[in-house]
């Protein structure tokens, strides 16, 4: 595995997680009111989830593991291989959805859920760096 290209990819998913924590308003009205806000959001929880997706396989690539069929499935070979623990692999295969409504159909979006996301889910990005404590 090169471990600068899982550092730089850790690296670039904290400025993410960063950047949500910072542009995130207070209140779900605020949210819908400020197109910025929901184009940072939606864009740094997107990008954050395929940085997980990324190092995931890149991670699998150097293990006797199943080539996963899609992306949540990275996840699930991670913990199954004890990488990362199951209730965060559900965790990220939930938000690998997020990732492809935000993707494919933006105009669908679903603030609520986007704003639920960005004050309660953000800590499963910041678990999933700990969990494959790449030293």
């Amino acid at each position: 595995m090169d471990q600068l290209v899982v550092e730089r990819k850790i690296e670039s998913l904290r400025k993410c997680i960063a950047r949500v924590e910072q542009r995130c308003p207070v209140t779900l009205d605020e949210l819908i009111a400020d197109l910025d806000a929901q184009d940072v959001l939606v864009l740094n929880l997107t990008r954050s989830v395929q940085l997980c997706v990324d190092i995931s396989m890149h991670i699998l690539s150097t293990l006797n593991r199943p080539i996963p069929e899609t992306m949540g499935q990275s996840f699930t070979e991670l913990a199954e291989a004890s990488i990362i623990d199951k209730q965060l692999a559900d965790d990220l295969c939930k938000a690998v959805g997020f990732r492809n409504v935000a993707v494919h159909n933006y105009e669908e979006i679903n603030w609520a859920i986007v704003f639920a996301i960005a004050r309660e889910k953000l800590e499963n990005f910041k678990r999933f760096v700990a969990q494959i404590d790449i030293k």
